[in-house]
């Protein structure tokens, strides 16, 4: 079974009943992993058993035998793999070879599509599900914030609802925490529901337009070289995670990897980008900054990019002692390429 984020929700709870393996991928990391969490939900109280790519590369072996293993107390148990690219290909490779079903299998993947090799194996098979995860436009993200909060009891304007996704870089798992604590300050419930105000947003939440990440996301991504320096020593005074500004550098460029492809071969981005804005896809305070950068990056340039940002994620969970200076020199080599 193959999904995509538009119809997931229709789709999961057949899916709870018919499947056994879960794959979810797609450059929006965030929607992938609410995707997953969800499942898990659906799936009931379990023990939850951990994994990692690269553990599974080492030791293809593993993954069937933690599904075929028992629990101590004999709990029930759910499999959650968190992979970059094919790295666990050979383990569900191995996992499908074996005769006993075993426990639910979830699996996050980045940097990895619906094309990939884990992906051929399960997108045909009964028992499986490939969810393919887009990045979302603003718009979609606002909605979802928005019904999120009306789920918790918090009532929101649409253009509150589009400030909290602006503000979370469209991060829906980074918009859940701040309407959490929205709902928190507000005493909001369900059964007692409450109004959000732009001021409650401005005593609570923990990002804004003007102290978030994104100065420094255009500054990289539009090759303003110079500004650089100062955004950085900005980032450190406001304690901004290094791993949280390349995961949003991950989701603007995913976002213009979106915006290239409807763009096509069409030469005039400015209309383009225009008719973008008038269509509520991209947020009219974004658009020159968007414009900007989906001038430089393109095609084959576009695709480097993404790598580049994947190797530097890697880079700095890999190595957090030295994080700063590989993040300052990662982000000073994409500039100067978009300033080329």
């Amino acid at each position: 079974m193959k999904v995509t984020q538009k119809n997931f929700s229709a789709n999961a709870a057949r899916a709870v009943k018919d499947c056994r393996i879960f794959y979810f991928c797609g450059p929006d990391e965030s929607g992938a992993s609410d995707a997953a969490a969800k499942i898990a939900g659906m799936l009931g109280e379990a023990e939850k058993v951990d994994l990692s790519g690269a553990e599974l590369k080492r030791d293809p072996v593993r993954l069937a035998d933690e599904a075929r293993s028992v629990s101590l107390f004999g709990d029930r148990r759910i499999i959650h793999v968190r992979a970059t690219g094919d790295d666990a290909h050979d383990a569900v490779e191995t996992l499908l070879q074996s005769p006993v079903d075993g426990w639910p299998v979830l699996i996050v993947a980045s940097s990895a599509t619906d094309k990939s090799r884990i992906a051929r194996l399960l997108e045909s098979r009964a028992d499986a599900l490939v969810g393919m995860f887009h990045p979302p436009d603003l718009k979609s993200v606002a909605s979802a914030i928005r019904s999120s909060a009306d789920a918790m009891g918090v009532r929101m304007t649409d253009e509150l609802s589009e400030r909290v996704a602006r503000a979370t870089a469209l991060d829906t798992r980074m918009a859940r925490s701040e309407l959490e604590k929205i709902a928190l300050y507000l005493d909001a419930s369900p059964q007692a529901p409450r109004t959000a105000t732009a001021a409650d947003l401005d005593d609570v939440c923990a990002v804004s337009e003007d102290d978030g990440m994104m100065p420094l996301v255009n500054a990289v991504l539009s090759g303003e070289v110079r500004r650089i320096p100062a955004e950085l020593s900005r980032m450190r005074e406001q304690g901004m995670n290094p791993v949280g500004l390349v995961l949003a550098l991950e989701r603007r460029a995913g976002q213009l990897v979106q915006l290239a492809g409807r763009l096509g071969e069409r030469g005039d981005v400015n209309a383009f980008m225009q008719q973008e804005s008038d269509a509520r896809r991209v947020f009219f305070r974004d658009r020159a900054d968007l414009t900007q950068q989906l001038k430089r990056w393109r095609g084959p340039r576009l695709v480097r990019l993404c790598e580049r940002l994947v190797l530097l994620h890697r880079t700095l969970i890999a190595d957090n002692r030295n994080g700063d200076l590989a993040l300052a020199q990662g982000l000073a080599e994409i500039a100067r390429a978009a300033a080329r």
